[in-house]
């Protein structure tokens, strides 16, 4: 049996994708979260195989370095994207992120369900519906070229887990709950990640989250 955790931060989306789910055999939803920053906590805790997440989850961390340090940290993990976003630019980021695959919401239901069967035996699944040109594969083996983010790839785990937070206002107080961790380690954790990003501000930080996609606000 897969266990499944179901990723969207619309709740009747969520409803949705767990009633499919779990009308296939050997499938069962175990789990449902609302941010990516959720997942990752979540499948700390074990026994996930398979997740079908959106991309866009705001407020919070971009899905697509959801999917990134997800794929780093629990690579056995599947990853099933069902999403929104259909440029191209979106899904050649995921799939080069670690995703096995890309359904789009807007798209029939035998698409998600084959998706998800194939993605279990090992196998990598780009709806029916995505066209992907030599350009696109290009991006997918190589990676994008178009920002630098040779500074944020120096923050350590703890530290990219906490600064969705601190750009979306979150108090140490709140972030250390979320994250089981001291309000003076958050503290810490926050002036490493603006010494190693050398910024001075939390309106510096913001921008350059936005700038980078690390966050959906």
């Amino acid at each position: 049996m897969y266990k499944v955790l179901v990723a969207d931060n619309h709740p009747i989306v969520r409803m949705g994708v767990k009633n499919l789910i779990d009308q296939q055999d050997d499938f069962k939803v175990i789990s449902e979260k609302s941010s990516g920053i959720d997942v990752s906590m979540r499948i700390e805790q074990g026994d996930i195989d398979i997740i079908i997440m959106e991309l866009s989850m705001p407020p919070g961390e971009n899905g697509l370095i959801t999917v990134k340090r997800i794929h780093e940290r629990f690579p056995n993990i599947k990853i099933m994207i069902f999403s929104r976003q259909s440029e191209p630019k979106y899904i050649n980021q995921a799939i080069y992120n670690g995703a096995m695959g890309y359904v789009l919401k807007s798209s029939a239901v035998i698409e998600l369900v084959d998706g998800l069967k194939r993605i279990a035996k090992g196998e990598k699944y780009l709806d029916n519906n995505i066209m992907v040109t030599k350009e696109d594969l290009l991006v997918i083996k190589g990676g994008p070229t178009q920002l630098n983010l040779d500074k944020y790839v120096t923050l350590s785990k703890r530290e990219r887990e906490v600064l969705p937070f601190i750009v979306l206002g979150y108090t140490n107080k709140e972030i250390s709950t979320k994250l089981f961790i001291s309000p003076k380690t958050v503290e810490a954790h926050k002036a490493n990640i603006m010494q190693k990003l050398n910024l001075s501000s939390h309106a510096q930080l913001l921008h350059y989250a936005v700038h980078h996609n690390l966050v959906d606000l």
